[in-house]
């Protein structure tokens, strides 16, 4: 389908992409990945052309169409279904040709080309598509000058789906997107029929959309056949050979320098020291692998948790004008451990019902009883706005420690992971995963009891996702999640709450049996088939399952902890070992450096006995599900 030969371009100066190959086969579904700002949207560019390669070449075939979302979302006064259906360059010329035509021959032409492309199921394909992204027939009925700018980007991507291209790319889709449609859009890529290059930061969407991953990294493109997590390994395995084989080659080089070294003055040995040199030159050298950096993100602990519940909520209704709420019958509470993730779709209240519980939108009925002195912390993706754009990092920080010596200040913005580099940095400049962490650390400043984080991941990459799930994983509060990032769900929470039909209940299934329902486009799953000697009703089933999920969240949260204990023990092992691969560290502090290599027997003792306490809990957690 597509073959980049050599291929070099640059930004404003800067080279992103420096004489990088890459061949796709026709059928291809690949994941582009790598650090934000390393030109994968770049990559897009020269890919259709609107930006030339200073190198190399870019062969696709001539009769293949490439499709994108376009950057301007329609804000007609056409029907949403009509802006989707316009989208079929070829069907719509055909049908405007047919109403004109008058040679029985060419309206013969026209009549079997539109069968072949099955124009006549296009409005029910249409529909479909806009049906999975989040619009009823009412909503595709209306015009899309009704709709805001994200719920509008909805309706580009519908359009390039319908428009079915033979090579489709996709640059960060579920940006734009709820859960919901991340997990339509998942299904609906892995059956797309023809090739796909998306980029993207959602873990789950690489591992279950895509065969393949391409990695952008220090300008050149590499190809993995797998998902995402496949990818991961594979890289892994590639740099320890790598690792090991630049030691081997230094080792190699060293001993040969050495003879040079003692030999090139002695005439006798002026011959063997020059084939040394020879020698030398052939071997060359091995690259380090070189690794990316990625800045923690910490969340300041509270100093002391209020007593369970922290939150509790009787008959509660909430809204933005009176007598209209978008939630009621709220009776829910909010215990000081919970882990609690906001399901339903865009629209349904979940942004409302954060709003609700942050303080922001007062009840309009109910009764809502707070814990003393309970602080809340509260992040969504608008408040990025709010940031002062010619203050830096620092600067918004100081104001929040007048009193305090620089090094403070700077020390709490290390702790919200930026890098120093980027502290003196305008706002207005930063990256939007940089504003992200900034804001995410501007709301958890004061140690919030109960941290509210609105879609945090949009601007964040999958090395940045990975920082922000060890942060809520070690943070001591309780949290309310609202995100389109299945994986970052399924790391951070053991309580889902679905938002719908105008109010909040528990959902007491998994995050696979939302994705089967939503998926399923609301159809019933297919039951599975009972003895006849069971007289265990399907709603009796659904609560013993219910209870039996409920009996086992203390063994769920403990697995969850070891799972933090042992990302922390793997990273602690793998600082000491590059410590101790230092012979510095042995030639000047001998102490120190056997002091390094107990510190690590006693880690990886610790890392042991917790995999082992993991693997005991978790079979014991997955038969006890399963019976």
């Amino acid at each position: 389908m597509i073959t980049l030969t050599e291929i070099s371009a640059r930004i404003a100066g800067r080279l992103l992409l420096d004489n990088a190959s890459l061949s796709l086969p026709s059928g291809t579904k690949a994941g582009l990945v790598g650090r934000n700002g390393a030109g994968k949207s770049t990559l897009f560019r020269v890919i259709t052309g609107d930006l030339g390669s200073e190198t190399g070449s870019v062969s696709i075939p001539k009769a293949a169409r490439i499709g994108q979302v376009a950057q301007e979302a329609p804000g007609t006064e056409q029907p949403l279904i009509e802006i989707v259906l316009a989208a079929d360059k070829e069907r719509a010329a055909l049908l405007a040709e047919a109403e004109t035509a008058s040679d029985p021959h060419r309206i013969a032409e026209i009549q079997m080309r539109l069968v072949d492309i099955d124009a006549h199921s296009a409005e029910a394909r249409a529909a479909s598509i806009l049906a999975g992204l989040g619009f009823d027939r009412d909503a595709q009925a209306r015009p899309a000058s009704s709709f805001s700018g994200g719920w509008r980007m909805r309706v580009a991507l519908a359009a390039v789906l319908f428009a079915e291209p033979d090579l489709l790319l996709l640059d960060e889709p579920t940006n734009y997107l709820d859960l919901e449609g991340t997990m339509w859009l998942e299904d609906y890529i892995r059956r797309y029929p023809h090739t796909v290059i998306i980029i993207s930061h959602d873990r789950d969407l690489l591992n279950n959309a895509v065969n393949s991953i391409v990695h952008l990294h220090q300008k050149k493109l590499t190809f993995y056949r797998g998902n995402y997590d496949q990818f991961e390994r594979q890289k892994a395995e590639a740099d320890e050979l790598q690792t090991k084989a630049k030691a081997k080659n230094e080792a190699a080089r060293k001993h040969l320098q050495s003879f040079i070294d003692r030999f090139k003055a002695k005439a006798s040995k002026a011959r063997q020291a020059q084939s040394r040199v020879k020698a030398l030159e052939r071997m060359g050298t091995v690259a380090a692998v070189i690794e990316d950096h990625v800045q923690p993100i910490t969340f300041p602990e509270p100093e002391k948790q209020p007593a369970s519940p922290i939150v509790a909520v009787q008959g509660g209704a909430v809204g933005y004008q009176p007598g209209k709420p978008i939630l009621k019958n709220l009776n829910l509470r909010i215990d000081n451990d919970d882990r609690i993730a906001l399901l339903g779709s865009n629209g349904n209240g979940k942004s409302t019902f954060a709003k609700f519980i942050s303080g922001r939108l007062p009840p309009e009925s109910g009764e809502v009883k707070l814990a003393p002195s309970l602080k809340i912390g509260f992040f969504a993706q608008h408040q990025l706005d709010d940031l002062i754009p010619e203050q830096s990092a620092v600067e918004h920080v100081r104001r929040l420690m007048p009193g305090d010596p620089e090094a403070k200040v700077r020390a709490r913005v290390a702790q919200m992971g930026l890098a120093t580099e980027k502290m003196a940095t305008a706002a207005k400049d930063l990256s939007g995963g940089e504003k992200a962490r900034l804001l995410m650390g501007l709301a958890a400043f004061h140690a919030p009891n109960l941290l509210i984080l609105d879609e945090p991941t949009n601007h964040l990459d999958i090395d940045s996702r990975r920082a922000l799930i060890e942060a809520l994983n070690d943070y001591e509060g309780a949290v309310i999640l609202i995100s389109h990032d299945r994986h970052l769900i399924e790391a951070t929470v053991d309580r889902l709450w679905l938002v719908n039909g105008g109010t909040v209940t528990a959902f007491e299934g998994d995050m696979d049996e939302y994705r089967d329902l939503i998926v399923a486009s609301g159809k019933k799953k297919e039951e599975k088939p009972q003895p006849a000697d069971d007289a265990t009703s399907k709603a009796d089933q659904r609560k013993l399952n219910a209870e039996r999920r409920a009996s086992l969240t203390p063994l769920k949260k403990k697995i969850n902890e070891i799972e933090s204990l042992t990302a922390k023990l793997e990273k602690q092992i793998q600082a000491l070992d590059a410590e101790l691969a230092n012979p510095a560290l042995y030639e000047k502090t001998p102490a120190k450096a056997a002091e390094k290599a107990k510190q690590r027997g006693e880690a990886a003792a610790k890392l042991a006995a917790a995999e082992e306490e993991w693997l005991m809990l978790s079979s014991e957690y997955e038969e006890a599900m399963a019976g």
